[in-house]
């Protein structure tokens, strides 16, 4: 257990910043086998195509979503921080439909897919919470639509630090309002549409 806490602590925190965990429902959480990794900036941390049988939390480090397209271009769908688990959708998908990756060198816990249906099965609530988690996700997804199709270069850049800032601050890595953000301009371009230059 104590031994398993550091890691797993994360993961309690993202969940206890969207709605309080009864004592039981944290032990469960705090009970989760896994199995640790740490990958290099700029590694693929599962592709598009890939058969998925385990979900990937994020220790420490930044990951990212993404989709290449024919012509080899990246867009990066989402940006991932410390508590999030990314790929939880892989629970329910056969295979993948878009790759997952590191920004910088990341420290990853890996849960295996029965584990993960296994604690939502004794533990209803928490299902409900990963639900709610995936929900909360796909509405950044939205606003992150919005911003590629409506909203200028500096309101995508100034929307996207002040969602990082809400997300990072609800896991406690935020400081006097400012935090790291180990993201090239490239990444940026990528991420938000535009140019280099732009950016």
């Amino acid at each position: 257990m104590d031994a398993i806490h550091p890691h797993i602590a994360v993961l309690v925190r993202k969940l206890e910043s969207i709605a309080p965990l009864a004592p039981d429902e944290r032990a469960a959480v705090l009970r989760l086998p896994l199995r640790l990794k740490t990958l290099p900036a700029h590694q693929d941390i599962i592709r598009e195509g890939e058969v998925p049988s385990e979900c990937c939390l994020v220790v420490e480090g930044f990951a990212y979503r993404y989709i290449l397209t024919g012509e080899g271009k990246r867009q990066i769908l989402s940006f991932h921080i410390s508590g999030d688990i990314p790929d939880l959708q892989s629970l329910y998908l056969d295979v993948m439909d878009h790759s997952l990756g590191t920004l910088v060198a990341s420290a990853l816990a890996f849960i295996q897919h029965d584990d993960m249906r296994a604690l939502i099965r004794s533990h209803p609530s928490l299902g409900d919470l990963f639900w709610r988690d995936t929900l909360i996700d796909a509405s950044t997804f939205r606003q992150w639509m919005v911003g590629l199709g409506r909203r200028s270069a500096r309101g995508r850049i100034a929307h996207l630090l002040c969602e990082l800032l809400v997300r990072l601050r609800a896991v406690h890595l935020v400081e006097d309002h400012s935090f790291a953000l180990p993201v090239t301009q490239a990444e940026l371009s990528d991420a938000l549409g535009i140019t280099t230059v732009h950016v």
